[in-house]
């Protein structure tokens, strides 16, 4: 069964069925109230404790319920450089402020953070 975080709730309430269980019965396994459960059920997002706690009582992997172990829906942080005139800004100061900020985000993307030293 695939969950996902939008799914979360449909999901919970088929393992639920599925092990012939009622809603009370359910939160007093996972450790939570029934309205809490029902609530989730009902596709409210649980705070972090009590995802976790439904992630173990429902044998789901809380890192793919939330897609971060899928390199589809990882996000590559973006960086833009935007500078406004600053009169005591030279020019030089500004692009070597602008190439510096790329370069961090580069070393984001690929995970290398090496002392990189760029001849003038």
């Amino acid at each position: 069964m695939e969950v996902s975080l939008e799914t979360l709730g449909v999901n919970l309430a088929q393992v639920r069925v599925s092990k012939g269980i009622g809603i009370r019965g359910a939160a007093q396994e996972i450790g939570i109230s029934p309205t809490t459960l029902s609530r989730i059920e009902n596709g409210n997002i649980p705070d972090l404790q009590t995802f976790k706690k439904v992630c173990v009582w429902m044998k789901a992997d809380p890192s793919s319920v939330l897609g971060s172990n899928s390199s589809s829906n990882m996000r590559v942080p973006q960086v833009a450089v935007h500078f406004r005139k600053n009169q005591t800004m030279s020019s030089d100061v500004a692009k070597a402020l602008a190439d510096m900020i790329l370069l961090a985000q580069r070393a984001m993307e690929t995970n290398t953070f090496e002392d990189v030293v760029e001849d003038e």
